[in-house]
C-alpha cells in the first residue's frame, strides 16, 4: 500500500483529536468543580471552599479575556475563561445562600449602601458607602453584590484596556498580570488552611489532580519554549500546589485541633 493511502484515514483522526484537545482546554478546567458543587449542594455546607478562589479565577479570566482584544490567542482559551466565569459565578451564588442561611447574624453586608428600609430595621447598616472594607470585602450578603463587583471591575478595566490598547507595553502587562494572577489561584486555599490549622473538606484527590496538571503545563511550557513569564508563574503554581500538599500531611499527621464537622470534598483549584 502507498504511503499516502493512509491519508484519508489519518486526516480524520487528526481532525478528532485536535475537536478534543480543545473541547479538553475549554471545559478541563471547569470538571473538578463540577462534584464540589454537588458536595456543597448536598451538605450545605460550604465552609471548606474558600471564595476568594473565585475572585481569583475570576480576576485572572476577565483579564484574559481583555489580552485577547490586545494579543489574539487560541479561541479555546477564550472559551475556556468565558466557561470558567460562568462557573465561578454559579459557585459564588451557592455559596452565598448556603453562607447566609446558616448564619445567625442577619446584618446586611454589601458592596454598595444598603437602602432597603425592611433590611434598615432588622439591622442599620454602621457604613454608607461601598463596603471596601477588608473585613467584609467578598464577604457579602447577597449573590447581586458578586454580580456588580464583577461587572465594576470589568467596566473600569475594559476601560482602561479601550484607552492603552495600542501600547505594546501595556498588552504584555495584561497578559502577565493574567498568568500571574492564576499562578496564584491556590494561595487562598493555602491560607484558609493556615487558618482553620486543618486540610478538612479539601479533596484531596483533586489537588493532586491539579498538581499533576500543572507539572505537565509547565513541562510544556519549558520544551515548547514559551515566553518566559509562561514558565515562571507555571513553576509558582507547581510550588503553590506542593505546599498545599504538604499542608495535608502536617496536618494529618500533627492535626492542630479536633475535628468539628463533617467533612466534604472542597477542591478549589482550576487544571
Amino acid at each position: 500500500m502507498e504511503p499516502g493511502g493512509l491519508e484519508w484515514l489519518l486526516v480524520p483522526m487528526q481532525q478528532l483529536v485536535s475537536w478534543g484537545a480543545a473541547g479538553a482546554m475549554v471545559f478541563g478546567g471547569v470538571v473538578p468543580y463540577i462534584p464540589q458543587y454537588r458536595d456543597i449542594r448536598r451538605t450545605q455546607n460550604a465552609e471548606g471552599f474558600s471564595t476568594y478562589v473565585c475572585l481569583v479565577l475570576l480576576v485572572a479570566n476577565i483579564l484574559r479575556i481583555l489580552f485577547w482584544f490586545g494579543r489574539r490567542f487560541e479561541s479555546p482559551l477564550l472559551w475556556q475563561s468565558i466557561i470558567m466565569i460562568i462557573t465561578m459565578l454559579l459557585m459564588l451564588k451557592l455559596c452565598t445562600e448556603i453562607r447566609v442561611s446558616n448564619e445567625l447574624n442577619v446584618k446586611r453586608r454589601s458592596f454598595a449602601a444598603a437602602d432597603s428600609k425592611d433590611e434598615e430595621i432588622k439591622a442599620p447598616p454602621k457604613r454608607s458607602y461601598l463596603d471596601f472594607d477588608l473585613n467584609y470585602f467578598w464577604h457579602w450578603s447577597k449573590f447581586t453584590d458578586y454580580v456588580q463587583c464583577v461587572f465594576t471591575f470589568t467596566g473600569v478595566t475594559g476601560y482602561i484596556t479601550y484607552l492603552w490598547l495600542d501600547s505594546s507595553l501595556f498588552v504584555e502587562t495584561l497578559g502577565f498580570l493574567a498568568v500571574f494572577t492564576e499562578a496564584m489561584l491556590g494561595v487562598p486555599q493555602l491560607y484558609r488552611n493556615y487558618q482553620n490549622r486543618s486540610t478538612e473538606g479539601m479533596s484531596i484527590k483533586m489537588v493532586l489532580m491539579w498538581t499533576s496538571g500543572d507539572t505537565f503545563k509547565t513541562v510544556y511550557f519549558i520544551l515548547n519554549q514559551a515566553p518566559f513569564q509562561f514558565s515562571i508563574c507555571g513553576l509558582l503554581q507547581v510550588f503553590v500546589d506542593i505546599a498545599i500538599l504538604l499542608q495535608v500531611y502536617l496536618y494529618s499527621h500533627y492535626p492542630q485541633k479536633p475535628v468539628s464537622h463533617a467533612a466534604h470534598p472542597a477542591s478549589t483549584k482550576a487544571l
